[in-house]
């Protein structure tokens, strides 16, 4: 199937490993120029030269913090100067720490707000005009299956990335018009180094091996194993197409049938 985003131009954000970078290697794969970004600038341009070697894609690569708004503002510029325009973006950032209610803090309130909800509204403000004047774009947001099901000892991300899918529901709405996708994708327990993180950070705090806690999660899932990257950018890349042209709005779980709700 030919998806119609050849030559298109993608921002992808926090893609120096991990989904991110699953994903840029999917666009790329797909004849999409990159922009890509990663507060470790070694790393991103690390990540950036193996999708051109795999590729032969046209890769641009920057340092940038996510939670700054002027960071933001300026790989968006860069990344503009570069390709000359945007048409699709894909917004990410780590998880939040893993910790139940009492003992997260306020400032722990804050920073998951910056990292989660307030990089994708910078990210927003910097894209969308451009995807409005030129009457194409796509806006995708990488959060989490919390979204759809909150998490024990997930606090912080069971409440921020909510917040993250009722600013891409009302962005699509408002955008909508102009031929503007904007929709949200909701990762379930995938094979990354962040989920490693997680379930030593869990297994700690229970006083089990972080093993055990994989294989809770493990026979949880329907399909009875955790996701590879790669499955999951496939589906990334599918609503970034041309193909995706009448969905919009959404938040689509990549799980394997984890969540149990029927939305």
């Amino acid at each position: 199937m030919d998806l119609g985003i050849r030559d298109r131009v993608a921002l992808v954000a926090a893609s120096s490993q991990g989904l991110g970078k699953a994903v840029a290697f999917g666009l790329a794969r797909e004849g999409v120029k990159l922009a890509l970004c990663s507060r470790d600038g070694r790393a991103v341009e690390a990540a950036a030269e193996s999708i051109r070697k795999e590729t032969g894609a046209d890769v641009f690569a920057s340092a940038a913090d996510v939670t700054r708004e002027e960071q933001v503002r300026l790989f968006v510029g860069q990344a503009i100067e570069r390709f000359g325009r945007i048409d699709i973006c894909v917004t990410n950032a780590g998880g939040p720490p893993a910790k139940p209610f009492e003992a997260v803090g306020v400032d722990d309130w804050r920073r998951a707000i910056d990292l989660n909800l307030m990089s994708t509204v910078f990210f927003a403000r910097e894209v969308l005009p451009g995807m409005r004047e030129q009457r194409w774009g796509r806006l995708i947001t990488i959060t989490s299956l919390t979204v759809k099901q909150p998490v024990d000892n997930l606090i912080l991300s069971n409440s921020v990335r909510a917040g993250v899918a009722g600013l891409v529901k009302s962005l699509s709405n408002e955008y909508a018009q102009h031929n503007v996708l904007v929709n949200n994708v909701c990762p379930g327990y995938t094979a990354t180094d962040r989920l490693g993180e997680l379930s030593s950070a869990l297994g700690k705090s229970s006083g089990v091996a972080a093993s055990e806690i994989e294989k809770r999660w493990t026979s949880q899932i329907p399909l009875g194993r955790l996701a590879r990257p790669e499955e999951f950018a496939d589906a990334v890349v599918f609503l970034c197409s041309a193909r995706a042209s009448y969905i919009t709005g959404q938040s689509i779980a990549i799980d394997g049938g984890f969540a149990k709700g029927l939305l």
